[in-house]
């Protein structure tokens, strides 16, 4: 049936295949895009998905309108992560435009807000700005649509020497994450593998009537830096310690992405702004949708260390 074709774009991402494995486990007919890059299509995502049911994967470049309008075609639903693979306005727009000329009945668009929006001398983030340019795009051409903002996953920590969420091993053996966050002040988390799927089906199945319009602050507790690191040394059974400071960039990262950490250092270090901006609240809404989370303290027992191995680390030995 149509009316249970869900269109999903950047799959083998962590809010994409989220979505995908629950709407197969409940039988919507998924059309799942993915890139034509080798380390997308040929990675474990991509061949985890091929083995569940009712998911076709359509391959191809966003910058194809031909591609864009098939896979919007018939469906009735769709959710839209956009990502840096090109202009993602450009392509942002064009999904969208796609999906209302499709007769797409509910739109739901990971977006994040642009804190220079807000008047407030606080500076945009350029991987977020674009997403809410977007989304104000969305509302002009009048598509039905939802507007989640993701709080940070927990599953971007790591011991691994990547910027801002390295929880770096220490001599004793146990973990220092370092980062500009003021270490009292409370930011939004969810475990993006664990809940966003669920959140989102939930919204499909509340409907326009409920959502339409509507931004929702997708976070499922609100914790300081140094109550992350408490759940960790709680989850892990190890000391768990945060120190305040700048971003260090051991390992090479894209330009846009540095452009991005240098102005979550000034956003969130500098001004201490709040993550969603000042009109989005969490983590009610999110939890009237899912109230089977994954906490922080559950997510370093369970889940961190399978991850860290999967990585090729041995501390948890």
């Amino acid at each position: 049936m149509t009316s249970r074709t869900l269109v999903i774009v950047n799959t083998t991402g962590r809010q994409g295949a989220s979505v995908a494995r629950v709407a197969s486990a409940v039988g919507y007919n998924v059309r799942a895009h993915i890139t034509t890059k080798l380390s997308e299509k040929d990675g474990a995502v991509a061949k985890e998905l091929r083995e569940l049911p009712n998911i076709d994967l359509v391959e191809g470049s966003l910058d194809d309108k031909d591609l864009i309008s098939r896979l919007f075609s018939g469906a009735h639903r769709a959710f839209i992560n956009t990502i840096s693979w090109g202009d993602e306005v450009v392509i942002g727009k064009a999904l969208a435009d796609a999906a209302k000329k499709a007769g797409v009945q509910h739109y739901i668009y990971s977006s994040m807000p642009d804190h220079g929006a807000f008047g407030r001398g606080w500076p945009s983030l350029p991987l977020w700005s674009c997403k809410f340019t977007v989304e104000n795009y969305i509302r002009q051409i009048e598509l039905p649509a939802t507007f989640v903002y993701m709080g940070i996953y927990n599953n971007n920590f790591t011991s691994l020497p990547y910027p801002l969420f390295c929880m770096k091993l220490q001599p004793n053996g146990g973990f220092q994450w370092t980062a500009p966050f003021h270490p009292d002040k409370p930011i939004p988390w969810l475990d993006a593998e664990h809940d966003i799927g669920p959140a989102v089906l939930q919204i499909f199945k509340d409907g326009l009537r409920q959502w339409s319009g509507h931004r929702i602050g997708l976070a499922y507790q609100l914790l300081s830096p140094r109550q992350v690191c408490a759940a960790f040394a709680r989850g892990l059974q190890r000391s768990c310690s945060y120190k305040r400071g700048p971003i260090t960039v051991e390992v090479p990262v894209p330009s846009g992405y540095r452009s991005q950490l240098e102005g979550i250092e000034e956003l969130f270090g500098k001004h201490e702004a709040p993550y969603f901006g000042p009109d989005i609240q969490a983590p009610d809404e999110a939890l009237g949708l899912w109230e089977g989370y994954r906490g922080m303290e559950e997510y370093a027992r369970e889940v961190f260390p399978v991850e860290e191995a999967a990585n090729g680390l041995t501390w948890m030995q």
